[in-house]
């Protein structure tokens, strides 16, 4: 029984061992491949929010948008509550 557990122990580390080596020799070959700086589009410059003319009018048009239905809700509070008709009877009927 030991001598098999002995064999299956020097097998496992073989594999391993050959496995590491192949992960190890491609990270090597991927790390030659790369470039050494990435090269960038000078025509596709990212811009940041608060330069973007067309981001801001549209932040200034939300919040005025918000500001509007919040005077209104307002507006709408403040207003007197008009008496609710009384349904129970029928107005088409004569008393």
């Amino acid at each position: 029984m030991g001598k098999i557990l002995l064999v299956i122990a020097v097998f496992a580390l073989l594999v391993y061992g050959g496995f590491w080596l192949l992960e190890r020799r491609a990270k090597k070959r991927a790390a030659l491949r790369r470039p050494s700086a990435p090269k960038r589009d000078p025509a596709r410059r990212s811009v940041a929010p608060d330069d973007d003319e067309d981001f801001l009018r549209d932040l200034e048009r939300r919040r005025r948008k918000a500001a509007r239905e919040k005077d209104a809700r307002e507006a709408d509070e403040k207003k007197p509550k008009r008496p609710k008709p009384d349904d129970s009877r029928d107005p088409k009927r004569p008393e």
